[in-house]
């Protein structure tokens, strides 16, 4: 049985949000599956994902393909990592300590990644704002003497 890791819809119309299973490739997509590992939800920004990890890492080690976007959703959560670095504590490149060491080392490195961006994009959205609270008020003593230059030259 060829099994598949993919998306399944739910919601309404226009406000979709997805659970992600596991199924049999010939089941309908939102038909019949053998396990749910988590959900995802596009609709917030950023996009919320709530994965089980462990059941997703077994899947993924045990040959289950996954869709598109649910092989960016595991690899932005981490798995496709983990499952590299078993891969290596099983050729004996390395022990399953460092593997774990590695793995966090990885983890914490994104954390601070998003968190570094979240403020940056914080802090362009104040600069917009404080840029567009200060262009109204240059606009309104501009105001006057373009009127003025426009009525003088309407006298002539």
């Amino acid at each position: 049985m060829a099994t598949r890791i993919r998306l399944q819809r739910h919601g309404r119309k226009s406000y979709a949000f997805y659970s992600i299973v596991i199924a049999d490739s010939r089941a309908p997509r939102d038909g019949k599956f053998i396990e749910k590992i988590g959900t995802y939800n596009p609709n917030t920004n950023p996009a919320t994902v709530d994965l089980n990890f462990d059941a997703a890492l077994a899947w993924v080690l045990k040959g289950a393909q996954p869709s598109d976007t649910v092989r960016n959703i595991l690899s932005r959560e981490g798995v496709y990592m983990k499952k590299h670095l078993l891969g290596g504590v099983a050729k004996g490149a390395f022990g399953e300590a460092e593997a774990e060491a590695k793995f966090e080392a990885e983890a914490e490195k994104k954390i601070n990644e998003v968190k570094a961006k979240a403020l940056a994009e914080k802090k362009a959205a104040e600069a917009a704002e404080k840029a567009a609270a200060e262009a109204p008020a240059e606009e309104a003593t501009e105001a006057p003497a373009e009127e003025a230059a426009a009525t003088e030259a309407a006298a002539e």
